[in-house]
This record gives C-alpha cells, sequence and structure tokens, in this order.
C-alpha cells in the first residue's frame, strides 16, 4: 500500500508539490500531498527511500519542498529528543487540563463537529472519520480551537494524537506549541476566513474568527541535550526482536547477521486511539509479523499488551537474555519502555534499543530552529549518496 500510494504521487514531487502543497481540495479530491505521513510516521516506508525515487523523478532543486517537507517529521522528532522535558511538561499540563477545564460542553462541541463554525466542524468529523486531515486544515483547526474558542492547547493536541494515523508525540506537540507561541516564542498562528476560501477553492470561508492571537506564555524550557552514542551489541547474541508502532520496519534497522529466536510485534496503542488509528497499527502490525518472520526464520507473535510479563515470559521459553527493538523517540512507547525496562533487567533481561543510522545523523542538527536545520540538509543527504 505505501509503495503503490508513493508511485501515485512521484509525477506530482516536483514543481507541482511546491506550487499546490497548501491547497485542500477536500477529502474525497484529488491534491497535491502524498498522502505518505502515515506509511512515515509508522516507518513502513523509510524517508531515505522516498526522497531517493522524488528525486530520481525529478531533480534536487525541484522537488526541494517536499523534501523539506518529509524532514520536519526528522526535525521534529530530534528537537524533542533533545528537550524530553517539553514532552513531560505536555502530559503534565494535559493532567491538569483535564483536571481544571469544565466546560465539557464546549469540548464536546469542538470534537464532535458541532460549534457552529464552517470548516472546523467538518475538519473535526473529517479527522475523527478517516484518521487524516491536510496539513494546512490542521493549523486552521488548531488556531481556531486556541484562539477564537480559546480551549487549552494541550486538549486540542491530545485530541489529534488519539485520532490522526500519522500522529506521533513531536510533531503533534510540538506544530501545536508552534499556533500556540510557545514554540519559537511569540510566534503564533492565526488563521483567518480569506487564507481558509482561498486554500480551500472557496469550500468555507468561516465568519467571527478570531482577530488577534496573543501567544501563550510558560516557563523557560531547558537547553539542547547531547544525545548518547549508541550502544555497540553483538550481532550473534541470542535476542528476541521487539517490534512497536514506532518502528514497524525492523529490516532496515538489523541486518540478517542478528540471531533472533522470536519476534514479538506489539499492538498495544498505550493510548485510547480512535477507531482508524486502531485499525490502522493493528492491520500493520499483522503485515509486520508475517514479513519478519519470513525474513529472519523464526516465529513472531503478535503481543496485544506491551508489559514486561509477557516478555519475560517469552524470553524464558526461548532461552535468551536480551531484547532488541527499534529505537523509540520521546513519546508514549519510549515512556512505556523506560518503565518496563527496570522489570526486565530484575530478571537477567536486557532491553537494548537501537537507533537508526538515519536519525542519528539529522537529529544533532535539530537544536535550535528549523531554517538552521535546514542549513545541513544538502550535505546529509549527500553522505547518504542522495544528489
Amino acid at each position: 500500500m505505501a509503495l503503490d500510494r508513493l508511485d501515485q504521487f512521484l509525477p506530482k514531487g516536483g514543481r507541482l508539490y511546491a506550487a499546490e502543497r497548501n491547497t485542500d481540495p477536500g477529502p474525497d479530491l484529488p491534491g497535491a500531498v502524498s498522502r505518505l505521513s502515515p506509511y512515515l510516521r509508522h516507518r513502513l516506508i523509510n524517508k531515505q527511500e522516498v526522497i531517493e525515487q522524488v528525486v530520481a523523478r525529478h531533480n534536487m532543486g525541484s522537488a526541494e519542498k517536499f523534501i523539506q517537507e518529509v524532514l520536519w517529521r526528522t526535525y521534529w522528532k530530534g528537537w524533542l529528543e533533545m528537550r524530553p522535558s517539553v514532552w513531560r511538561r505536555f502530559l503534565e499540563e494535559l493532567d491538569r487540563q483535564h483536571d481544571a477545564f469544565h466546560d465539557d460542553r464546549a469540548i464536546a462541541d469542538a470534537m464532535n463537529g458541532q460549534t457552529g463554525i464552517e470548516g472546523f466542524d467538518d475538519w473535526a468529523r473529517e479527522l475523527v472519520e478517516t484518521g487524516y486531515l491536510h496539513n494546512h486544515a490542521r493549523m486552521w483547526f488548531a488556531s481556531i480551537w486556541i484562539f477564537t474558542l480559546r480551549l487549552p492547547w494541550t486538549l486540542g493536541a491530545d485530541f489529534f494524537l488519539r485520532h490522526l494515523l500519522d500522529a506521533d508525540a513531536a510533531s503533534n506537540t510540538l506544530s501545536w506549541r508552534w499556533v500556540a507561541g510557545l514554540q519559537t516564542v511569540g510566534k503564533t498562528y492565526l488563521a483567518t476566513s480569506d487564507n481558509i476560501a482561498r486554500y480551500t477553492n472557496g469550500r468555507f470561508a468561516p465568519k467571527g474568527l478570531a482577530r488577534e492571537a496573543v501567544a501563550l506564555t510558560e516557563a523557560p524550557i531547558e537547553p539542547a541535550r547531547q544525545l548518547g552514542e549508541p550502544p555497540r551489541l553483538n550481532p550473534e547474541q541470542p535476542s528476541i526482536l521487539l517490534v512497536t508502532h514506532e518502528d514497524l520496519h525492523p529490516e532496515s534497522v538489523f541486518d540478517g547477521a542478528y540471531a533472533f529466536r522470536s519476534i514479538a510485534v506489539a499492538s498495544d496503542a498505550l493510548l485510547l486511539w480512535g477507531d482508524c488509528s486502531r485499525h490502522f497499527v493493528a492491520a500493520a502490525s499483522t503485515d509486520t509479523a508475517l514479513r519478519t518472520a519470513a525474513h529472519y526464520g523464526c516465529p513472531a507473535n503478535i503481543i496485544d499488551r506491551l508489559d514486561a510479563e509477557a516478555l519475560i515470559k517469552e524470553a524464558k521459553a526461548v532461552g535468551v537474555r536480551r531484547i532488541m527493538t527499534p529505537y523509540a523517540p520521546a513519546g508514549p512507547v519510549a515512556d512505556h519502555l523506560a518503565r518496563i525496562a527496570p522489570m526486565l533487567a530484575s530478571e537477567g533481561i536486557d532491553l537494548s534499543l537501537v537507533r537508526r543510522d538515519w536519525d542519528s545523523a539529522f537529529w544533532p542538527h535539530a537544536k535550535k530552529g528549523f531554517f538552521t536545520f535546514k542549513e545541513h540538509i544538502p550535505a546529509l543527504l549527500r553522505m547518504r549518496g542522495l544528489t
């Protein structure tokens, strides 16, 4: 499915994408965007593969805008990985707002698409029904949520996180922070009726939107920390391969030299996701289990819950003391793995997280804003054979 969608997009990946990427023609009409984001988010297809094919079809210059858009997700993940306290701050604020914000009717109306605001209500329903929104619609939605409806931004970010097929902790949290004026301090995004009308081809021109967007404020955040060095592991040590929905293509992380005795594919969503997200992850997990079993020549099982007890039982059954998994960046899966690692260690089982070379190359350059990060993109792509 991912490769089919990439093939369909390739003719649009150059100047057409650059010219029309901001236009949202509607959920039933073809647009200029790739719709590859759910597959890239869960790494069913990797960024290098996508960029290689787009550049081969066009060239680096005409595909520049698309390449940058693909790399925004890498940038956000690297930025949050070096500032994990921003993720913890989001979770703490989300819990506080769940307790403190008492206008349940306003939240329900916004999530159910019953505010009476043209466009906004349509996007709320589209999100829940399809698990997708055009990127420009996401910005309009977040702006209206924060500045017109005056609802807590964390509750809106949580709404997206639970329903978007492509939502990850970094891209989702930091994009909402950017709209609110927290990510780039003092710089907000204000949705306007004229802009919405222009880029929806006149489908929507909502009235009564906020006329100003006053930036939210917060305490200063921590400076960027250094990323740790990837662990040096003996591929010949018998291990279990653990696969989570953070990275559903372990074959491009671990080569055939690794001695896996069994594979555990965790379909546990870890969040109360919407139906679209649960179904997508469940189907992708089933495909991954079949594919990896054939690739590594060992049994693969889907586990509904990512818990220490099940992994300990499996490790003892196949006689291993190491579980290996593709690195989970800052977010719910990483939090959960950090909770169960001591339980595994108490049974003499090491949990080893292995970071992709792509992330190790790009993430350290996400210390400041995207424009600084962007300056490094050409050299980093050349180092990976992309010219």
